[in-house]
């Protein structure tokens, strides 16, 4: 119900906008571009959907695998004690426990490409378990929010965007990412779990948390005493053989379990393939109400707006320059990363709005397209409290970054 009203929202707001650039500005191509905006996004929807009907039927197939041989099963079984503790919900050791433990280190890892099939395979599994197919249960809330928090260990894309345009020191941003996007998550899981009154002050929870910090403390000063070279040598090396290493893995499992590991891989690869032709109408929907807001010229009213206000109260503007970035993030990586861009051509890679372009860039992640893109492929339609958490864990990481950035390169 909620992104019936923010998309009704989006358009009508998109053609007021419009409507005002055309009578008092003359602006007669406004329509044109919002036209032009809506039916390439809708034919770039179907073209992401198709490019992602590969990597999920793969990845989706491993899972099989690694499901069938029992991998997955173990997995969730060790994770237990902490997870339930989140997901109380879910029953101990069931399989979507091992999944979603899999999606967490995939995205901190940075491993997009590995990450979505497997939180896709993940709310799959949390839909069997669901009471009300067409409500959003509250594992399902969790698990969202947590993804859309986008805590992230290695911001590779980052770090290479800034390396490709010149900055001095490219890994300077690198902490203060890990820091807001820390807070981002922290956030986001603290204010679900005021909404699904879930007890986090618990012994296991606070040792859980305490060792996540220690390790990212850890992570982070061995990072700091690497060369730029070295951090994305390492980074590349991490991934390639964190990835095999899962695929080698789950075969071996299946193999052990005397399965036929080829029928069960395309066996989850079927699934795969019908969960993308799934997900191309919410797509779709979602990225065409962007576009439309952002060809209005909507965005340009956001900032300034921002910008008067932060004048008026006597407060630093220098961040106005990097907000395009923070806003577009929770709706488009796509149009976020053209904006990280565009700032740190505009202003400059080592200028301060350049690095906090980037530090929002790895702050977060794209709240309303993993909300279409997941929930939309189980079918859930009422989405109660998804949406106000993950963009609560947003804003935390964008004040957060806004703070760190000040902080480092103020």
């Amino acid at each position: 119900m909620v992104l019936n009203y923010i998309w009704i929202a989006f358009f009508l707001i998109s053609f007021v906008i419009a409507l005002g650039r055309l009578i008092f500005m003359g602006d007669s191509s406004v329509f044109t571009e919002m036209m032009t905006a809506s039916t390439t996004s809708a034919k770039n929807a179907f073209e992401l959907s198709l490019g992602l009907t590969g990597v999920l039927s793969l990845w989706m197939g491993i899972m099989k695998i690694g499901e069938k041989g029992g991998l997955v099963a173990a997995l969730a079984r060790v994770l237990s004690p902490v997870l339930c503790k989140i997901f109380p919900d879910v029953p101990k050791g069931h399989p979507a426990m091992g999944t979603m433990f899999m999606n967490f280190a995939a995205n901190m890892l940075g491993l997009d490409n590995a990450a979505t099939p497997m939180g896709l395979k993940a709310m799959q599994e949390l839909q069997e378990i669901n009471p009300k197919k067409d409500t959003a249960s509250n594992p399902m809330i969790m698990f969202l929010v947590l993804n859309t928090s986008g805590l992230t260990l290695i911001p590779v894309s980052v770090l290479t965007f800034r390396t490709e345009m010149g900055a001095a020191n490219p890994t300077d941003i690198f902490l203060p990412i890990l820091i807001a996007t820390t807070v981002a998550t922290l956030v986001g899981l603290i204010v679900t779990s005021i909404y699904q009154r879930i007890n986090l002050l618990n012994r296991t929870m606070l040792l859980f948390l305490f060792g996540v910090c220690l390790f990212i403390a850890g992570g982070t000063w061995g990072m700091m005493q690497l060369s730029q070279v070295r951090i994305e040598a390492l980074s590349t090396s991490v991934a390639g053989v964190t990835l095999f290493s899962i695929i080698i893995l789950f075969i071996l499992a299946g193999v052990k379990a005397k399965i036929n590991v080829y029928e069960a891989f395309i066996e989850g690869a079927k699934d795969g393939f019908g969960t993308a032709v799934r997900i191309i109408p919410y797509l779709i929907a979602i990225l065409v109400a962007i576009a439309v807001f952002r060809a209005s010229g909507g965005m340009d009213v956001i900032m300034d707006g921002i910008a008067r206000c932060a004048a008026a109260l006597g407060a630093d503007t220098d961040f106005v320059g990097a907000l395009p970035t923070a806003i577009m993030k929770p709706l488009s990586g796509s149009g976020a990363r053209g904006m990280m861009v565009d700032a740190m051509n505009t202003y400059g890679a080592d200028s301060f709005a350049g690095r906090l372009a980037c530090i929002f860039q790895g702050a977060t992640d794209t709240t309303f397209y993993i909300l279409a893109v997941y929930f939309g492929s189980v079918g859930i339609r009422k989405t109660r409290h998804a949406l106000t958490c993950g963009l609560l864990a947003d804003l935390a990481g964008i004040i957060a970054a806004i703070v760190v950035g000040y902080i480092f390169f103020g």
